[in-house]
């Protein structure tokens, strides 16, 4: 595909599993499950899943940044959490950033991530103006 652009972020499961952190296609931008892990291998909010949720979605403004988006062009988010029954904790930090915004979202409760520290995980689609 000659429109491709793979983003990589260094982890170690990007090599061990084969994926990128990011795809853009044309004007289609999909982020890969993302969790609350700092470029050193450190979870941040550890014990706080509201923290997770705010770190998540800063770090993937950032390398949405990369490739000329930003999260007002994003229009889907899918959270993976570990507990259910904290989802307005969830769903505040989530809203702090696309309240304005409003993507679709959905949120499902899983029994497990890869680690157990880790309370949520979300996906990220989004889409930019044609040019």
């Amino acid at each position: 595909m000659k429109n491709r652009i793979n983003i990589s972020t260094g982890t170690k499961w990007e090599d061990i599993v084969g994926y990128s952190r990011l795809v853009k296609v044309d004007n289609h931008i999909f982020v890969t499950g993302t969790v609350a892990v700092d470029e050193n291998g450190n979870v941040v909010g550890e014990n706080n899943v509201y923290e997770q949720t705010k770190y998540i979605i800063e770090k993937v403004k950032n390398i949405l940044n990369q490739v000329g988006a930003d999260l007002d062009t994003v229009v889907r988010t899918r959270m993976f959490v570990t507990d259910i029954s904290k989802w307005e904790e969830i769903g505040k930090a989530h809203g702090e950033f696309f309240n304005s915004i409003k993507p679709t979202t959905t949120m499902v409760e899983v029994s497990k991530l890869i680690d157990p520290k880790f309370f949520i995980e979300i996906e990220f689609d989004a889409v930019l103006e044609k040019e």
